[in-house]
């Protein structure tokens, strides 16, 4: 027997975040009637400048333990000044922007380029492309200054409480608690582990200080920055700062968010003997969007 089979993209995923974006600047094929292409240019005039069309997008918030549904209205009232802002709310947690999830994303999309690049066989026409990545915040193993272990979620940056946890975007990577209460970390190329310090760890003393070795290799060249912090500053104006730090480490040395990037809907798909070149214009335009966010 013949039979079409389906996957669950979304599988894998606690809280899975989905966007479908159509993908090209033609959403009607060479075949369609001069109604059928009316009708489809007047859904979305923009299409043939952009490239692309945001069909509907479901976003967890953290912050509320929500999700956020955006259907095809809202894509088709994006214009060319507001897309970039309409698409960074899928990236969007509630607290924060997932950089980390952006980054992932520009490189799945640009080998999808890739292969277009390459192929002059078909042309794809209403082809979609499926973004879907984890929304959910892993727990975190969280060592105390008493030296036991707790598990805390992660707190996202900037909503710090007395006795919360201490954290910085995912970056800050603990190396050890000497006696005298000082810790040291380092922000490195790896970034393979995710830890958080607890504000409870310098309240013995009231000069204690954390010392903070920022390391990563970019075009082959190694730069350090090194910080002292006074407890006093812990609850002052140091967050700010070292946001400055850590949000500037370039996105790819930061490890590897759980994303999936999937090539969807194929009903109108037909042979070609050249690029397709309506397709490619969409995928770079909207690399260049994700990467005006990333960047912004």
């Amino acid at each position: 027997d013949t039979y079409l089979k389906l996957e669950d993209v979304t599988r894998k995923f606690n809280k899975p975040c989905i966007m479908d974006v159509k993908i090209g600047q033609k959403s009607y094929d060479p075949y369609a009637s001069a109604e059928k292409i009316q009708q489809q240019v007047s859904k979305y005039p923009l299409m043939e400048e952009i490239g692309f069309l945001v069909l509907g997008m479901r976003v967890y918030h953290v912050s509320s333990d929500s999700y956020e549904t955006q259907n095809q209205h809202y894509g088709r009232s994006l214009t060319k000044e507001t897309v970039k802002d309409g698409i960074s709310k899928f990236f969007h947690s509630g607290y924060c922007l997932r950089k980390d999830v952006v980054a992932a994303s520009i490189q799945k999309v640009e080998k999808i380029l890739e292969w277009f690049e390459g192929q002059t066989q078909l042309n794809f026409y209403a082809s979609s492309l499926l973004f879907v990545y984890e929304g959910s915040c892993p727990a975190t193993a969280v060592r105390l200054s008493d030296g036991t272990l707790a598990e805390k979620r992660r707190v996202p940056k900037g909503l710090l409480a007395a006795g919360d946890v201490l954290e910085y975007n995912n970056n800050i990577n603990v190396i050890n608690s000497t006696e005298n209460g000082k810790i040291e970390a380092s922000v490195s190329k790896g970034l393979s582990k995710f830890y958080a310090l607890h504000k409870k760890a310098c309240s013995k003393r009231h000069h204690s200080q954390l010392s903070l070795q920022v390391e990563n290799s970019e075009q082959d060249n190694v730069w350090k920055t090194s910080t002292c912090i006074t407890q006093e500053h812990l609850n002052g104006n140091v967050l700010p700062q070292l946001e400055k730090v850590f949000y500037h480490v370039p996105a790819e040395t930061k490890e590897s968010a759980n994303v999936e990037v999937r090539m969807i809907d194929f009903a109108h798909v037909f042979p070609s003997n050249t690029k397709d070149e309506g397709y490619i214009y969409g995928l770079k335009n909207l690399i260049t969007v994700l990467q005006n966010i990333l960047d912004n």
